[in-house]
């Protein structure tokens, strides 16, 4: 919506086009399901592969895989949350429920890593021999091939989506996948070599890596808490279309962006001719939004229409915004027109 509409005259309404409807968020809790579905078919499958051999890899595997389960649950109701309108009392939704989730999930990837961490320092200073090698083994790579294939699956629906739940999930279930490597390695290396110590260091190595993804998880979600900006590629769409559209009479300034899981927003200045009426400058900002909306169908815009030649258009430029124009271009001075 701009700030011209509620201005528009009574005689010719203009009505809104569908590009410029609210944009729908796509329901997205089946990915949830997934996770949670390929979580409780490793977990048992591990514990199997744990029993057999008695390998603290293996069960540092396992409880990883616990936590797993333990934020797909969390990502389902994020998601849940995320997608439920807006209301009298959130009247911008609850998109940013899914960097609760993402948080959530890094915190649970330190204390997974926890768990391995003291496990494998046990089992180091106290060496125990592993059975059943092989079955154990052959279980922990069907485990795997499911973690990765979920993984897979949930890394494209983040990225397609721009679902920072799904692309910790995704991340998470990789860190899994790379882990149950890290560990297979490792228990074929005591069987290859006799040296028991070999498990747990593997597994203390495996937990290391763990806690650098988790920071990384942490790391966005505040980000996106804190109203990070777009990304630099989408900067340039927008600011693409924006000078396209600047040809002497009209020009912007002001530019800023953010996003909040699958939700983008942006605001900008619109300065245009001082004889323009009302309908004029709202007629082109719906044709503005009209554009942008067809560029990027989950941005929404918000304007402000002010007079190009008024110098008072030029003293409410935000302290921080993205550059439209060339660094040659001064924003704060009007255009010689």
């Amino acid at each position: 919506m701009t700030s011209a509409d509620s201005s528009t005259s009574p005689e010719s309404p203009t009505p809104p086009s569908p590009s410029r409807s609210t944009p729908q968020r796509v329901d997205l809790t089946k990915f949830a399901w997934l996770s949670i579905a390929a979580a409780i078919v490793t977990i048992t499958l591990k514990a199997g592969a744990w029993v057999m051999t008695g390998s603290v890899g293996l069960l540092s595997d396992a409880a990883e895989s616990v936590v797993n389960l333990v934020a797909a649950v969390v990502a389902l109701i994020a998601l849940r949350v995320a997608i439920r309108p807006a209301t009298e009392r959130f009247l911008y939704g609850r998109a940013k429920a899914e960097y609760f989730s993402a948080a959530v999930e890094g915190v649970m990837i330190f204390v997974a890593a926890a768990v391995i961490l003291v496990t494998a320092v046990e089992r180091f200073l106290n060496p125990q021999p592993l059975e059943n090698v092989g079955w154990g083994l052959a279980i922990s790579v069907i485990a795997s091939l499911v973690n990765g294939g979920v993984a897979l699956v949930l890394l494209r629906a983040g990225k397609k989506h721009n679902s920072i739940t799904l692309r910790a999930d995704g991340k998470h279930l990789m860190t899994d996948v790379v882990t149950s490597a890290g560990v297979l390695i490792g228990v074929a290396a005591v069987v290859l070599t006799g040296w028991e110590r070999l498990d747990p260091i593997v597994a203390f190595a495996v937990g290391v890596n763990i806690i650098v993804t988790g920071i990384g998880l942490i790391s966005e979600s505040v980000s996106g808490l804190l109203d990070k900006a777009l990304p630099d590629e989408e900067h340039e769409v927008i600011t693409e279309i924006l000078r396209r559209r600047t040809d002497g009479t009209v020009t912007f300034h002001g530019l800023q962006t953010r996003e909040a899981g699958q939700e983008k927003y942006m605001n900008v200045h619109v300065l245009v001719p001082d004889e323009w009426t009302v309908k004029q400058g709202h007629d082109y900002i719906e044709g503005l939004e009209d554009e942008l909306a067809a560029a990027m169908p989950m941005l929404r815009v918000l304007t402000h229409l002010e007079p190009i030649s008024d110098p008072a258009s030029y003293e409410d430029i935000p302290e921080a915004h993205v550059p439209i124009h060339g660094d040659d271009h001064d924003p704060t001075v009007p255009p010689q027109v």
